[in-house]
């Protein structure tokens, strides 16, 4: 019943925002003040739901460190996004014509904080840790992972090949960052990040969304293996190798930290009794 609840109050933030969101994405202003609406409700929400029925303090979302926290993710983001662009870029297969749209720009600052913060917390505060109580730390990394690459393949230009790499370079990679930290700052700073570089900045498709008009006037075409396609850059090889040494990098964190649950039978027998309730 506390699952449920936790469940229910979460995913009612999350469909309530993603339509306000959708509804106002085409005025940049709104979409700004949606995405910040969206990312405190979502973080609220999820506090006093985990806090009142598993009657702790929730250390995933604490304030104390929140701001360091997310700005390294928002580095790590960052530095990913950009070590894929460029080798792309090097081979001739992304292009900049000029610059794009700088309300875009602002507009999909809104829309992808939400994206990261909805996501983030769905996937891994929910999914990823719940799991991982009876599961043990690797298998709910796989388990939600693909849970996370297979909901992209509802998008208009969804690819096996991309849901799949997604399951790994963000899926993964971002569930690792959680586990390496105990806190849901930093993946939703680096979901963020990578987004908007994505999107906001480099113009390039996000998960097989369609076309975006960030800050650059762009082109990406080439080897579907070096591109990602329609898909955009998150099918790329590149994105799966980048995210993948991340993703280890991570995981050695958590060791070394003592983060890793292992997988017992008897929690794992629990875990699922628990969840059957």
């Amino acid at each position: 019943m506390k699952i449920v609840l936790q469940i229910v109050a979460v995913f009612a933030v999350y469909a309530i925002s993603g339509a306000a969101i959708n509804g106002v994405k085409d005025n940049p202003w709104l979409s700004l003040l949606a995405g910040a609406l969206t990312v405190a409700a979502m973080v609220f929400v999820y506090r006093w739901v985990v806090g009142r029925t598993e009657n702790r303090e929730v250390t995933e979302l604490q304030g104390k460190g929140a701001t360091s926290a997310t700005a390294w993710g928002l580095v790590f983001g960052t530095l990913m996004f950009l070590c894929v662009i460029s080798n792309i870029y090097f081979l001739g297969d992304y292009k900049v014509h000029g610059i794009d749209s700088v309300s875009g720009a602002i507009g999909l600052i809104g829309f992808m904080a939400g994206a990261a913060s909805t996501e983030e917390i769905v996937f891994r505060g929910l999914l990823f840790r719940l799991v991982e109580r009876g599961l043990g730390t690797y298998v709910a990394l796989v388990l939600s992972g693909l849970v996370f690459g297979g909901m992209h393949l509802f998008n208009d230009d969804a690819t096996v090949a991309g849901a799949l790499a997604i399951s790994v370079e963000a899926g993964a990679m971002l569930a690792a960052a959680y586990a390496a930290t105990r806190n849901l700052w930093l993946p939703m700073g680096v979901h963020f990040a990578w987004n908007f570089m994505e999107s906001g900045i480099f113009s390039t498709q996000v998960s097989g969304n369609g076309d975006t008009h960030g800050l650059l006037k762009s082109t990406l075409s080439g080897d579907k293996l070096i591109t990602g396609g329609q898909f955009g850059p998150e099918a790329s090889l590149y994105a799966v190798l980048f995210g993948t040494l991340l993703t280890v990098c991570f995981l050695i964190v958590a060791h070394r930290r003592g983060n890793i649950v292992p997988l017992r039978r008897a929690e794992r027998a629990n875990a699922l009794v628990a969840l059957a309730r």
